[in-house]
């Protein structure tokens, strides 16, 4: 039996994630003893703060250790109601918060729930990896909007207008952006907001690098604008970046209770509950004020990085980047230099030992993907590496 033909259509038209396996290539050559500079998980490089890790110690000493509600600890839910209150003025209760296994579950859960076979998903390009897949999967047709470097890679309300056909249901919203970095303004997201309510749209909004941003740049929510967008708004995000909580998986979503009750009904029959004590870190995550000054910590060394790499990239001939204000990424434009951006990648990883994710990854095969969320020793010896790989280029 050829067992790869009687898999499901739907499983088999979603390529496995094109930045887990460069993650995984460049930890494998580790493990072989190979000095990798690894520019390619989303993971940053500080511990877990350590109020965190106690608290869920306590959880564990106390025996919370059962299963738990498929939407989350309620003591969790009104945490994350009340920050989602306070820090993004979004009118939300707990009993519209989904808690769930990292913020790609929340996504993922969001679109199951809300999109039907042909219903079309508009997604600006370049975009995280995962958000077309999750489309596809729900039998949905992801509807790429491309942009460019000359706009900071981000649409326009003129571009999210002309998209929009009869079976347009849902928009995807990132910002700060992964790969980019960009950061909509809120005059931005105000006008975007507007194009939404005008054609009676659902918004995804991707918020989980909301701390993370560097010289003028704001966020808005956009489920703040107003009450009837709030309406028609899944925000969606979690602890793992700007907590440094990537192995925790732990996410959310807030969303109106009708779609929240269809989510918990799908995580119900999928993976039930998070993890129970990890949510008691997540709580204080949340509530114990020492996390604002892990936070600010943990920004100003990435934004130090950043400013490095920028520095130096700006002078890399061959290449461009745009200044980014946001996450911890650089997207570097490689049109110039001839090579495709899986091959740029691969040769880069096998030929110098730097791992990069290529743009290809991202809707846009003229661009590759740097992480900042590395120490700053490393980031220098990488770019020293990818600087004589791109001199060999050019000849």
């Amino acid at each position: 039996m050829n067992i790869s033909q009687t898999l499901s259509q739907r499983v088999a038209q979603v390529p496995a994630s094109m930045t887990l396996v460069i993650a995984a290539k460049g930890k494998a050559m580790q493990a072989e003893g190979i000095d990798v500079c690894s520019f390619s998980a989303g993971e940053p490089d500080f511990p877990t703060p350590q109020h965190i890790v106690e608290a869920a110690k306590r959880a564990l000493d106390e025996g919370k250790t059962r299963y738990g509600p498929a939407a989350g600890e309620l003591q969790l839910r009104e945490a994350i109601a009340q920050k989602l209150q306070t820090d993004n003025q979004l009118d939300v209760s707990p009993q519209q918060i989904q808690v769930t296994n990292g913020g790609k579950q929340a996504i993922y859960n969001a679109i199951t729930a809300l999109i039907n076979p042909g219903d079309e998903v508009i997604i600006p390009a370049p975009y995280w990896v995962s958000y077309p897949e999750m489309v596809k999967l729900a039998e949905g047709v992801p509807v790429i909007l491309p942009t460019s470097a000359e706009s900071n890679y981000k649409i326009t309300p003129e571009q999210l207008k002309g998209a929009i056909t009869e079976r347009t249901k849902l928009f995807v919203l990132n910002s700060p952006s992964n790969p980019t970095g960009m950061v909509y303004s809120p005059a931005e997201i105000r006008a975007l907001a507007q194009v939404v309510l005008d054609h009676n749209l659902w918004v995804l909004s991707d918020e989980i690098y909301e701390k993370l941003l560097y010289d003028d740049a704001e966020h808005l929510s956009i489920g703040s604008v107003s009450p009837e967008l709030g309406d028609r708004t899944i925000t969606c995000s979690g602890f793992a970046k700007a907590y440094s909580m990537t192995g925790w998986r732990l996410g959310y979503l807030a969303a109106p209770l009708p779609l929240i009750k269809a989510t918990s009904t799908l995580q119900s029959h999928s993976t039930s509950n998070v993890c129970t004590f990890a949510q008691f870190g997540a709580i204080s995550a949340l509530r114990d004020p020492k996390s604002r000054d892990c936070i600010e910590q943990m920004r100003q060394a990435f934004d130090k990085r950043r400013q490095y790499m920028y520095d130096r990239l700006s002078q890399l001939p061959g290449t461009s980047v745009v200044k980014p204000k946001g996450a911890f990424y650089m997207y570097v434009n490689i049109s110039k230099l001839g090579l495709p951006s899986y091959e740029f990648c691969e040769r880069l990883l096998e030929e110098h030992h730097v791992a990069a994710i290529p743009g290809i990854a991202f809707g846009t095969d003229d661009c590759f993907r740097l992480s900042y969320a590395t120490d700053l020793a490393s980031v220098e010896k990488g770019l020293d590496r990818l600087e004589t790989f791109v001199q060999g280029i050019n000849g």
